[in-house]
C-alpha cells in the first residue's frame, strides 16, 4: 500500500476518533458505507422486478437515486485501501450493468416490447472493471495476492472462463515466480498487478515500478 494511503486512513481514523469523544454522531466507516450500497443495490432490483411485474406503479427512483449519490462519494474518497477500492469497483461495475439493463427495459416497454425487456432485466449482468494491485513483499502480503487472485477468478467468470485448477496456492506460487524474475531483470521491490477484461478475455499483467 502507498504512503499516501496510509496517512489518508490514519487521518479518517483520527477524525472518527474526534467525532466520537465529542459526542457527534459519527459517520459510516467505508466498510460500512459499502456494506450498505451492496444492499441497496440488491433491494433495488428486487423492487425494479416487481415493478416490471405490474405490482409497482412507479419505478424505484429515490432508492435509485441514494445508491447513486453514495457511489459518487465513494468514489472521491482517496482513503480506500485496495481491498475495499476492489470491492466499490466491483459494486459500481454490477449498478452500473442492472442500470443500463433497467434503462433498455423501460424503453422497451415504452415501445411495446416489454417481454424482451423484462427477460433482460432478470438476468445477472457480467462485466468486469479493471483492478490493479501494488505489492512490495508477495510472498507475506497474503491479502493483497488473495484480492489478485479474487480479481482474476470475476473476470474469468464474466468471460465464461474455467478456473478449477487455478487455486490460491498455485497462483501464488506463480506470482512469487513471475514477480522474483521480474525483480531480478529490473531491480525493483514493487510489482504492480492488473487484471482486466480485452474483447472478451481475460488479461493478466505484471511489472515492476521503476
Amino acid at each position: 500500500m502507498r504512503k499516501t494511503d496510509n496517512k489518508l486512513q490514519r487521518l479518517a481514523k483520527e477524525r472518527r476518533e474526534k467525532q466520537r469523544l465529542s459526542g457527534v454522531e459519527m459517520e459510516p466507516t467505508v466498510d460500512e458505507q459499502l456494506t450498505r450500497i451492496e444492499e441497496d443495490i440488491r433491494r433495488l432490483k428486487v423492487e425494479f422486478d416487481v415493478y416490471f411485474n405490474g405490482a409497482a406503479k412507479r419505478p424505484p427512483y429515490d432508492t435509485k437515486l441514494r445508491i447513486e449519490s453514495h457511489l459518487k462519494r465513494l468514489a472521491d474518497d482517496r482513503t480506500l485501501s485496495f481491498a475495499q477500492r476492489y470491492h466499490f469497483n466491483s459494486l459500481a461495475t454490477r449498478y452500473a450493468s442492472f442500470r443500463e439493463l433497467w434503462r433498455r427495459t423501460l424503453q422497451d416497454r415504452e415501445e411495446g416490447r416489454g417481454a424482451a425487456g423484462l427477460r433482460a432485466a432478470i438476468r445477472e449482468p457480467s462485466q468486469f472493471v479493471r483492478s490493479e494491485f501494488s505489492c512490495t513483499d508477495v510472498r507475506h502480503d497474503v491479502r493483497t495476492v488473495k484480492g489478485v487472485y479474487d480479481a482474476l477468478m470475476e473476470a474469468k467468470r464474466s468471460c465464461g472462463e474455467g478456473a478449477r485448477d487455478l487455486t490460491f496456492s498455485k497462483f501464488h506460487r506463480l506470482v512469487m515466480e513471475r514477480t522474483n524474475a521480474l525483480k531480478e531483470q529490473f531491480g525493483s521491490d514493487r510489482v504492480t498487478f492488473s487484471v482486466d477484461v480485452d474483447n472478451g478475455h481475460v488479461s493478466f499483467k505484471a511489472k515492476v515500478d521503476k
